[in-house]
């Protein structure tokens, strides 16, 4: 993961990386691939690959595991490769569909590693906290021993609230989670769980960050797009950014895919950070299981 320079300009930020908490180096920028299947999300793995993308964000759920892992490896082996790319410089992160055992979720996660044909999984997450403290604790057990065991270079969680984190720190677990994958975009700050992930060394990935463009002629968002001579894509972007956040745009279009990255040439003002946040209306995009029991 360290070789991210490429023979050909590309958005500063898609070279941009964090350390996670195990020492891990990470993209801040990810390409999602949520409700995307066959030629379709190749194609768009391909095209954010293209323009310098180094992450994908797909999972179980998403039954796209296959389609995502191809397009990877057809790229490193093609002539768009001019950069000389090899597997470890492109992060393949990937969820669990139910937490049911441990027994369960490591045959998960070695059916996803077969599924992307790419050897390992960069990240794997926890896709909810759904199905009670004893199983969450124990598929987390899991994740411990495919991280361990080599199959997984790191393990984190998603759509986890305040009292799921508590209660795997709880646990001594002998590896914390990395990252707390959930939605987050100014329509939604999420604010008690992003506070209690920077406590304790957590990074959060904004999911629907873009708020599945729900939200794409509010007047704050087109007043600070106008602003900052940006597209309002642009601007929930960089809003993520500037939080600290990783962030996971979903596009499969070529240009927007291309152009949810171009954001290197503005910087948001404190201030209208601030604005940005004051628009928080507790917006679910799709679903919500932070309060689960």
């Amino acid at each position: 993961m360290q070789r991210l320079q490429s023979t050909f300009k590309m958005p500063s930020i898609l070279a941009s990386t964090l350390p996670l908490n195990s020492g891990v180096i990470i993209p801040r920028l990810h390409l999602g691939v949520y409700m995307t299947s066959g030629r379709e999300c190749s194609s768009a793995v391909t095209y954010a690959l293209a323009a310098g993308y180094r992450a994908v964000d797909s999972a179980e759920w998403y039954a796209n595991e296959a389609e995502v892992g191809s397009a990877i490896n057809a790229f490193l082996a093609s002539v768009q490769n001019q950069a000389g790319l090899k597997r470890e410089d492109i992060w393949f992160t990937t969820k669990l569909k139910s937490n049911l055992s441990y027994d369960a979720t490591r045959k998960s996660i070695k059916q996803s590693i077969k599924k992307s044909g790419l050897g390992y999984i960069d990240l794997y997450l926890l896709h909810s906290p759904y199905g009670g403290k004893q199983k969450r604790l124990e598929c987390w057990r899991a994740v411990e021993d495919a991280v361990r065991e080599g199959e997984c270079r790191a393990g984190g969680v998603s759509n986890f609230g305040v009292k799921h984190l508590q209660e795997l720190l709880d646990s001594k677990p002998k590896l914390v989670p990395a990252i707390n994958q959930i939605e987050v975009h100014p329509f939604n700050t999420q604010s008690a769980i992003t506070s209690f992930c920077a406590q304790h060394n957590i990074v959060v990935e904004a999911y629907a960050p873009l708020a599945r463009s729900l939200r794409v002629n509010h007047p704050k968002i087109k007043e600070l797009s106008k602003k900052y001579s940006c597209t309002w894509a642009q601007l929930m972007v960089k809003w993520g950014l500037q939080k600290g956040y990783i962030v996971l745009p979903k596009s499969v279009n070529e240009q927007r895919i291309k152009s949810n990255a171009e954001v290197d040439g503005f910087e948001i003002t404190e201030d209208d950070m601030k604005v940005l946040d004051g628009l928080d209306e507790k917006l679910v995009t799709d679903w919500d299981p932070t309060d689960a029991d």
